[in-house]
C-alpha cells in the first residue's frame, strides 16, 4: 500500500467499501426484515387471533411483551457465542431455530401457550441485532457506519411495508382454508422465508476482511488498517467487574431503553390505532399501516447520511426523539381523525425509527473488542425490556381506560426524557 500515490489510495478505498457494502448489506437487510416481519406479525393476528381465543387487551399486550423477557436472558450469552464461532453459524442457527417457532404460533389454543411460544421466540431469536451490529463493525470504521447502520435499519419500516399488506391479504384471502382461520396461515407462511434466509447464510457471509473473494489484496489491507486504527480508538474493559462499572454502559442501555419503548409503541400498536380511526378491513389496513414506513425510510436515510457528513452523532439523536413524540402525542390526541392520524404517525414512525437506527453509532463508536460484543448486546438487552413493558403497559392501560391514548401519551414523556439523557453524553467522545 505504501507504493500507491494519495489519489489511488482514496480511490482503491471508495471502491472497498462501495464492493463491501453492495456485498453484504442487501443480506444483512433481508436477515433484519425476517426477523422483524416473525417478531411483529402478532400485531395483525390480534386483529383476529384476539375474538377467535377470547382473548384480553392485557393478554395480548403480556403475551407481546413476554418474547423480550427471553430475549433478555440470553441476549449477552449468544452474542459471546457469536464473536467465538464466528457471525455466519451463529446467525444461521438463530434464524432457522425462531422461523421454526414462528410457525408453530398456528396451534396456539390458550392465552398460557401463546406466552410460552412468545417466550421462546425471544430466546431463538437473541443475539440477532447485536450480532449484525457487531458484524457491521468487522468491516466498517466509525466514520463509515452510521450510513451502513441505518441502510441495515431500513429493514424495518422494509418489514412494515410488505409485512402489512401481505399480512393483510394472507388473513383476508386465506381465511377458512383447510379449516384454519386467516391468522394461522399468516404465522406459516411468514415463517418459511426466514429459515429458508437462515440456510443461506452459511453459504453467503463471511467472517471478517480476510476472507472477503470480492476484495483484491490491496483492498483488504487497506480496510483491515483502518479497522485497526478504528479499534486502537475504543474502549476495551479489563474485567467484568471494570465493564459492569462503566457508567456510560448504563447511560447509553437508559437511552435506547426509552428510544424502544416509543419503537414497539407503534410497531405492536400500529394497525390497533389505523382501526380505530376508522378502518375495519385487515386488508385496507395493512395497506395503510405502509405509509408511516415509507416516511420512516426516507428520514432514516437522509438522517444517515447527514450524520456521517458532519460527523455529529447527539442531535442527530435527539432531534428523531423528539419528533417522534410529538408524533405519538399527536395521533392520540386526533385519534378519531384518519387523515391526521395517519400523518401524525407518519411522522412518529420517522422519528423513533430514525432514532433506534442512529442509536447505535454511539456504541460502536465508544466500544471495541470483546467489549463491543458484551457491550452493544448488553444495551441492546436491557434496552429491550422496554419491548415488554411498551406494549404491556399499553394493553393494561388499555383494558382499565377503555383508550390506548393514556398509553401513547406515556410513551411520549419517556422519548423526551430520553432525549435529555443523550445530551449527558460529551459530544468529543462520539463526535467522529
Amino acid at each position: 500500500m505504501t507504493t500507491l500515490s494519495l489519489d489511488a489510495v482514496v480511490t482503491t478505498r471508495a471502491n472497498a467499501y462501495r464492493k463491501t457494502a453492495w456485498r453484504l448489506m442487501p443480506f444483512l437487510m433481508l436477515c433484519y426484515l425476517c426477523a422483524y416481519l416473525d417478531r411483529v406479525n402478532v400485531g395483525f393476528a390480534k386483529l383476529q387471533m384476539m375474538n377467535d381465543l377470547a382473548l384480553s387487551e392485557t393478554v395480548y399486550g403480556l403475551g407481546a411483551g413476554v418474547f423480550f423477557l427471553g430475549y433478555f436472558l440470553c441476549e449477552v450469552p449468544s452474542n459471546l457465542i457469536l464473536h467465538r464461532v464466528g457471525a455466519r453459524r451463529w446467525i444461521a442457527r438463530i434464524m432457522i431455530s425462531w422461523g421454526i417457532i414462528s410457525a408453530l404460533f398456528a396451534f396456539v389454543e390458550t392465552a398460557w401457550q401463546f406466552y410460552a411460544l412468545r417466550f421462546l421466540l425471544g430466546i431463538a431469536e437473541a443475539g440477532l441485532a447485536p450480532g449484525l451490529l457487531l458484524y457491521l463493525t468487522f468491516w466498517f470504521p466509525s466514520y463509515r457506519r452510521a450510513k451502513m447502520t441505518v441502510l441495515w435499519f431500513v429493514a424495518i419500516p422494509l418489514s412494515g411495508m410488505i409485512g402489512g399488506p401481505l399480512s393483510g391479504w394472507i388473513m383476508a384471502s386465506f381465511a377458512g382454508w383447510h379449516g384454519w382461520a386467516g391468522w394461522q396461515w399468516m404465522f406459516v407462511l411468514e415463517a418459511i422465508p426466514t429459515v429458508i434466509v437462515g440456510l443461506m447464510v452459511l453459504a453467503y457471509l463471511k467472517d471478517g476482511v480476510h476472507q472477503a473473494t470480492w476484495l483484491t489484496d490491496e483492498e483488504k489491507e487497506l480496510i483491515g488498517k483502518e479497522l485497526q486504527e478504528d479499534d486502537s480508538r475504543k474502549v476495551t474493559h479489563a474485567s467484568a467487574r471494570e465493564f459492569i462499572g462503566d457508567h456510560r454502559l448504563w447511560l447509553l442501555a437508559g437511552i435506547y431503553f426509552c428510544v424502544v419503548m416509543g419503537q414497539y409503541a407503534i410497531t405492536f400498536w400500529l394497525p390497533t390505532m389505523i382501526r380505530n380511526a376508522g378502518v375495519s378491513e385487515p386488508l385496507h389496513i395493512g395497506l395503510l399501516t405502509s405509509l408511516p414506513y415509507m416516511c420512516a425510510i426516507g428520514a432514516m436515510l437522509a438522517m444517515g447520511r447527514s450524520g456521517d457528513k458532519h460527523r455529529e452523532r447527539r442531535w442527530h439523536l435527539v432531534g428523531p426523539m423528539i419528533a417522534g413524540a410529538i408524533g405519538l402525542a399527536g395521533a392520540a390526541f386526533m385519534g378519531g381523525n384518519l387523515l391526521l392520524s395517519i400523518l401524525s404517525l407518519c411522522l412518529a414512525a420517522a422519528g423513533v425509527l430514525s432514532a433506534s437506527s442512529l442509536f447505535w453509532m454511539l456504541p460502536t463508536t465508544l466500544l471495541g473488542g470483546v467489549s463491543a460484543a458484551a457491550g452493544i448486546a448488553g444495551i441492546n438487552s436491557f434496552a429491550n425490556l422496554a419491548g415488554f413493558c411498551s406494549p404491556y403497559l399499553i394493553g393494561w392501560i388499555t383494558t382499565t381506560t377503555g383508550s390506548n391514548s393514556i398509553g401513547m401519551y406515556l410513551i411520549t414523556g419517556v422519548l423526551l426524557f430520553g432525549a435529555t439523557l443523550v445530551l449527558r453524553i460529551p459530544a468529543a467522545s462520539v463526535n467522529r
